[in-house]
C-alpha cells in the first residue's frame, strides 16, 4: 500500500514540476531568469488572442471562378499559338463564360485537323456545334475543381508569405470552409496597411505600348468604348509635387509578353538622381531569356510595368536588356515601395480575394479583457475555495490543493501545445473550476454515506471513489465529446474555449481521481487514524 502511494506520490509531483517549468516563461519576471535557464529549458510565453493582446482578424473569400477564367484565358493563347504554328487558319477564338473556349475555322476543311491537334490538350472536352466552321471547348469538370482547390490552396500559402515578410509575430492563417481563408495577426500596429498588404493581387504584366497611343482620333475612339483590335485602355495614375493626382491613360497591346512568375528577387534601392525609392527586379533564367528577347525585338518602343490593371511605368527600350534586371518606379514612398517589393517576391495571388470580416481589437481592450477575465476567474475560484473549506474542512483543503495542481497543469499543457489563450479560453478555464470541485463534491458525499453506514475510514474512502468513479467519468467524457466537435466544427475564440475545456477535463480526472486519493491514501495509512475531517 505504502509503496503504491510513493509512486503515485512520485508521478504526481513530476507531473507538477513539468507543468511549472511550462507556466513559469509566462509569470512576469522571467526576463531576469539566467541565460542557461532561458537557453535549454522551456522558454516560450503562453500564446494570447487577438481578444486578449490586440490585432486584427480578416476572414477572406477565394473567387475561386476567376482562377478558372484565367486558367480559360490562358489556354485561349496556347490554342492560338499550336494552331498558328501548324498553319491552321482561324477567323477568330474567344473566351466564353469561365469555361468555355469558342473557334472559328477560316477553312472548315481543316476541321479534322483542328479536331486532332485539340486532342492533345486533354483538359478540355468538344461539345457538338450546328455550324461546321465552328468549335465549342469545355473545361473538364475534374479540371474545374482542380483550379478552384489550387486557387484556395495557393492563395493561403502566398498570403502566408505576405505576412511571414510583414514582420508579424505568430499569426495563424487557416481555410475556413472551401472558398474561406482566416488570418489573424496578433498585436499589428498597422492594420490598414496589413489589409492591403494581404489583399492585394499583385498581378504584375509587362506589355508593349501600342504605337497609336499618341494618335488623338484613336485615343478618343477608344477611351469612348471602342478600342482597336488587340488592344486596351489602362491608366498610369501620376501625384505631383502639390499631391494632386490624375490618370493617364495608355493604350496597350492586350497580350502579356512576361509576368512576375518569373521574379527571382524584388529588392527597394533609392534612386541616384531623384533620390526616391524604386523596386528592382531580377528574373529567373527562363524570364531573363524572355525579357532579353523583348527587350531585343522592341527598341525603340515603350513598355509598360502593370501591377493589377494599373500602369506603374511605361519607359522607353534603348537596347536590348540580356541581364534579366528591370525596374518599377513611380513616386513610392519608402513603405509603398517596400509592401510592393514584399508581395512580388511572395507571388501573385491565383485569384482575387474579398474581406468579408474585419475586426481589429486595440491592445488597450485586449489588456482590460485580460484584467475582468482574471479578476472573474480569481474571484470564482476564491469562492470556491472558500465554500469548500467551510463545508468540508480537511477535505475541503485536500480538493483545493487539487484544484491548485488543476490550474498549474492545464497552463503548462496550453503553453506545452503552443495553443492561443483566448477570452473564450478563460471561460473554459472558469467552467473547468466548477468541474474539478463538483467531481469532489461528489466523492466526498459518497465517502459521508459510507461513513454513516459504519464503514471504517479507509474502507469508506475506497468505497467512496470506486462508486463515485462512473458518475465523474461519464460527466467528463460526455463533456469532453462536446468540446471535440466544438473544435472540430468551430471557429476561431470557439476552437479556444474547446482546447482548454478539454485540456481540463481530462486534468481535472487526473488530478482528482490521482492527486485526491494519493493524499487520502497518505493520511490515513496510519492505523490510529479513527476520525476524518469531512
Amino acid at each position: 500500500m505504502k509503496k503504491t502511494i510513493k509512486w503515485r506520490a512520485i508521478l504526481l509531483a513530476f507531473t507538477t514540476a513539468l507543468a511549472l517549468l511550462y507556466v513559469l516563461p509566462s509569470l512576469p519576471g522571467f526576463d531576469v531568469f539566467p541565460l542557461w535557464w532561458r537557453e535549454h529549458l522551456p522558454h516560450e510565453r503562453l500564446k494570447l488572442g487577438l481578444d486578449l493582446q490586440g490585432g486584427m482578424h480578416l476572414v477572406l473569400e477565394v473567387n475561386a471562378e476567376k482562377a478558372v477564367e484565367n486558367a480559360t484565358e490562358r489556354w485561349v493563347g496556347e490554342i492560338k499559338s499550336a494552331f498558328d504554328k501548324e498553319k491552321i487558319f482561324l477567323d477568330r477564338i474567344s473566351r466564353e463564360g469561365q469555361e468555355s473556349i469558342r473557334l472559328r475555322l477560316s477553312r472548315p476543311e481543316q476541321r479534322d485537323a483542328a479536331a486532332k491537334l485539340l486532342s492533345e490538350f486533354a483538359v478540355l472536352e468538344s461539345n457538338p456545334t450546328s455550324d461546321p466552321s465552328e468549335i465549342l471547348l469545355t473545361l473538364k469538370a475534374k479540371e474545374v475543381k482542380r483550379l478552384k482547390e489550387y486557387a484556395v490552396r495557393q492563395c493561403l500559402e502566398t498570403i502566408r508569405n505576405r505576412v511571414d515578410q510583414f514582420g508579424v509575430s505568430e499569426p495563424q492563417i487557416v481555410p475556413e470552409g472551401e472558398r474561406r481563408i482566416v488570418v489573424q495577426l496578433p498585436g499589428v500596429k498597422e492594420p490598414q496597411r496589413a489589409v492591403e498588404l494581404i489583399g492585394k493581387t499583385a498581378l504584375l504584366e509587362f506589355k508593349l505600348v501600342d504605337e497609336r497611343t499618341n494618335d488623338s482620333k484613336v485615343m478618343q475612339e477608344a477611351l469612348a468604348g471602342n478600342p482597336p483590335p488587340g488592344t486596351e485602355i489602362l491608366y498610369q495614375r501620376i501625384t505631383d509635387a502639390k499631391g494632386n493626382t490624375s490618370s493617364v491613360p495608355f493604350l496597350l497591346e492586350k497580350r502579356t509578353l512576361l509576368t512576375g512568375d518569373s521574379i527571382t528577387s524584388a529588392e527597394v534601392q533609392i534612386g541616384r538622381e531623384l533620390n526616391e525609392p524604386y523596386v528592382s527586379l531580377e528574373f529567373d533564367r527562363v524570364g531573363a531569356k524572355i525579357f532579353s528577347e523583348i527587350t531585343g525585338a522592341n527598341v525603340g518602343r515603350r513598355l509598360a510595368i502593370i501591377l493589377d490593371k494599373n500602369v506603374y511605368s511605361a519607359p522607353r527600350i534603348n537596347e536590348k536588356i540580356p541581364s534579366g534586371k528591370a525596374q518599377i518606379t513611380g513616386r513610392f514612398t519608402m513603405e509603398e515601395a517596400r509592401d510592393l517589393a514584399i508581395v512580388l517576391r511572395a507571388g501573385a495571388l491565383p485569384a482575387p480575394v474579398q474581406i468579408i470580416a474585419n475586426v481589429t481589437v486595440g491592445p488597450s481592450l485586449g489588456q482590460d479583457s485580460i484584467r475582468k477575465g482574471l479578476r472573474a476567474t480569481l474571484l470564482g475560484a476564491a469562492l470556491v475555495v472558500a465554500f469548500m473549506i467551510f463545508y468540508y474542512r480537511l477535505s475541503g483543503v485536500v480538493a483545493d490543493f487539487a484544484l491548485l495542481l488543476n490550474m498549474i497543469m492545464l497552463i503548462g499543457a496550453l503553453s506545452w501545445l503552443r495553443a492561443t489563450l483566448t477570452l473564450p479560453g478563460i471561460a473554459g478555464i472558469a467552467l473547468t473550476v466548477g468541474m474539478a470541485v463538483d467531481s469532489n463534491v461528489l466523492m466526498f458525499e459518497r465517502i459521508r454515506e459510507e461513513l454513516r453506514l459504519g464503514k471504517t475510514i479507509r474502507s469508506a474512502i475506497d468505497a467512496g471513489y470506486k462508486k463515485a468513479f462512473i458518475t465523474i467519468l461519464d460527466s467528463h467524457v460526455t463533456t469532453l465529446i462536446t468540446a471535440v466537435v466544438l473544435f472540430q466544427f468551430g471557429t476561431g475564440p470557439i476552437k479556444g474555449f474547446a482546447v482548454s475545456l478539454s485540456l481540463g477535463v481530462l486534468i481535472n480526472l487526473y488530478t482528482a481521481l490521482v492527486g485526491t486519493k494519493t493524499v487520502f491514501d497518505w493520511m490515513t495509512t496510519r492505523a490510529d487514524v479513527t476520525t476524518l475531517s469531512i
